[in-house]
C-alpha cells in the first residue's frame, strides 16, 4: 500500500506537514510518496521556487518532524489532461490512494480508477502559499507557517528578496524578464 500526496509546495507550510502526519496516522503502514507538481515552474509570483527547491525545503521539515520515510518525486506538467495520470503512473512507484485538494486532480484520478480524498485544510488563514509569499515579500510574520527547518532554508536562499523582486517585476504570470 502507497499513497500518493500532490501539490506544489510553494513553500512547503505547517498546513502541508499537518497534512503529512494526518496521512501517516490514517495509513501507518503505508508508503508515501509526495510528488512535486509544476517541477519545471521557478521564479514566478505562483512558483517561484525551483523543484531543487521545493524538494530540499520538503526534506529538511520531514527530517525534522520525524515523520517516517517518504519519496519525494518532482513531476513536470505535461499539459495533456487526459495523459496525466498515465504519465504518473509510469513515473511514480505503485500508489493506491491520492490525496489532493485541487478538483481538477481529483476528477483525473477519479476517473481512472483511483480512490481520492482531500486532505483537511489545517488553519486555512495562516498557512496558505499565496498568503505565505505576500508575507515573505512584504517582511511579515511568514516565520511562523512554515516549519523551523524550512524558514532557515528559505532565509538561506534568499527568499524574501527573490519574493520582492518577483512581486515587483510583475512575474505574477511568468513574464517580467527581459
Amino acid at each position: 500500500m502507497r499513497a500518493l500526496l500532490i501539490g506544489r509546495f510553494q513553500p512547503f507550510h505547517r498546513g502541508h506537514l499537518e497534512v503529512v502526519r494526518q496521512i501517516r496516522a490514517d495509513r501507518p503502514t503505508a508508503s508515501l510518496v509526495i510528488g512535486v507538481g509544476s517541477a519545471q515552474e521557478s521564479f514566478t509570483w505562483e512558483n517561484p521556487f525551483t523543484a531543487g527547491e521545493r524538494l530540499e525545503m520538503i526534506g529538511r521539515a520531514l527530517g525534522e518532524a520525524k515523520v517516517g520515510e517518504t519519496l519525494l518525486v518532482p513531476i513536470m506538467d505535461i499539459s495533456r489532461h487526459a495523459l496525466w495520470v498515465d504519465y504518473l503512473e509510469a513515473l511514480l512507484p505503485t500508489f493506491d490512494r491520492v490525496y489532493t485538494n485541487n478538483p481538477l486532480t481529483r476528477l483525473l484520478f477519479e476517473r481512472s480508477g483511483y480512490a481520492v480524498e482531500s486532505p483537511p485544510l489545517f488553519d486555512r488563514a495562516r498557512f496558505e502559499g499565496a498568503r505565505i509569499r505576500e508575507q515573505l515579500a512584504e517582511g511579515g510574520a511568514w516565520k511562523e507557517a512554515v516549519p523551523s527547518a524550512v524558514a532557515t532554508y528559505l532565509e538561506e536562499i534568499g527568499a524574501p528578496a527573490r519574493l520582492q523582486v518577483l512581486k515587483q517585476s510583475g512575474s505574477r504570470l511568468g513574464g517580467g524578464l527581459p
